[in-house]
């Protein structure tokens, strides 16, 4: 059995400082998404989370069974924006109706698309609902800035104030869309301890 580490392959995208914005190089990969609109503590993002999930565990054991390789499913991540704005930070962040995401999980390349329609199917048969909608994307970010936000969701403003500061100085602007990565569960964790990575790819300003 092969196992991939890729928490900590990857530990240096997955787990920033707290402490200080730093810049990045976001390589491809491939995730399974989910487009949605609207408020995230509604049953609509919920269900689209379950979906997603569902999936990457199956394909999960699917891989470990037919390739005999093992490896963790990755956090959920989201990509946001505001509905006629290109940058999440820009809106008003009480919106909520107008918010614009797109939830989504990384698939590791042993996870290959041959074995999507398998995994697909065997997640509908246990009656997993939204699975219609799971769409996957090939996601190259490239030179972008993050930092880990710890707390809770409703604090994020300040640390992305941060975030666009610190990219201003740097002499570049954001580029694209608001992107966060759910290290912590709100069901399982206090508010306070939840930690979140917000990241934002950049470019040149001028």
């Amino acid at each position: 059995m092969i196992k991939l580490d890729l928490r900590k392959q990857l530990k240096h995208l997955y787990n920033p400082s707290a402490k200080e914005p730093v810049l990045v190089d976001v390589p491809e990969m491939t995730f399974a998404c989910i487009d949605g609109r609207g408020d995230p503590n509604g049953p609509d993002f919920a269900a689209a989370t379950g979906a997603l999930y569902a999936f990457s565990y199956t394909i999960k054991f699917l891989v470990k069974k037919e390739r005999a390789i093992d490896y963790p499913v990755m956090a959920l991540e989201g990509l946001w924006s505001i509905e006629g704005k290109a940058d999440f930070s820009q809106g008003d962040f009480k919106r909520r109706e107008a918010w614009l995401w797109t939830l989504m999980i990384m698939q590791p390349d042993a996870a290959s698309p041959d074995l999507w329609p398998v995994a697909l199917e065997q997640a509908a048969r246990r009656g997993t609902p939204q699975l219609e909608r799971l769409h996957f994307e090939r996601v190259h970010e490239g030179r972008s800035a993050q930092i880990m936000h710890v707390g809770p969701y409703s604090t994020e403003p300040a640390t992305v104030d941060r975030l666009h500061g610190f990219i201003r100085a740097q002499g570049l602007r954001p580029r694209g869309r608001h992107h966060e990565i759910y290290l912590g569960d709100p069901r399982r964790s206090a508010p306070e301890k939840l930690k979140t990575v917000l990241r934002h790819p950049v470019e040149p300003a001028k």
